[in-house]
């Protein structure tokens, strides 16, 4: 699993020029799935990132996480995170888990997420989307998932 978290002040998903989903201060976590994710305990992740410190205290220092704020998550899916643009020069997405897949492991992942006791909203899968982010700091971090990190 792959995932771009991002800080934000406020975030908007729209679907066929309809607002769907939208959040305020918190974390919009573009995800997308590959294949083998299915090892993944995604519950260890869900409790990883709501605990993540990554919002500032008022020193001004990222000692706070989404629990210490009571901020939202707003997940997308992404299975672009997979694109491997290493040979040619068009994407090739084969990494990515097959649709049925990814759509099924990204709900387990979202409910992982709702377990944490966190306000999460969704995205609409396999739509086209338009996403838009205050992205606040900026601040962004890259996930690459393994079933084998979760031991550290």
């Amino acid at each position: 699993m792959r995932i771009v978290l991002q800080r934000v002040r406020r975030a908007t998903v729209h679907v066929d020029r309809r607002i769907i989903a939208s959040i305020s201060n918190g974390l919009l976590l573009l995800v997308g799935i590959g294949k083998g994710d299915e090892g993944l305990d995604f519950g260890h992740w869900a409790r990883k990132i709501v605990q993540l410190r990554v919002f500032e205290d008022t020193a001004g220092k990222m000692n706070l996480s989404l629990q210490d704020t009571g901020g939202e998550i707003l997940v997308v899916s992404q299975f672009t995170l997979y694109g491997n643009v290493h040979k040619g020069r068009r994407p090739s997405f084969s990494e990515a888990a097959p649709p049925q897949e990814a759509e099924r492991l990204l709900n387990a992942f979202v409910k992982a997420l709702r377990a944490e006791n966190i306000s999460v909203k969704t995205g609409s899968f396999g739509a086209r989307m338009i996403v838009e982010l205050a992205n606040d700091g900026p601040v962004t971090l890259v996930f690459n998932l393994e079933p084998s990190d979760e031991a550290r």
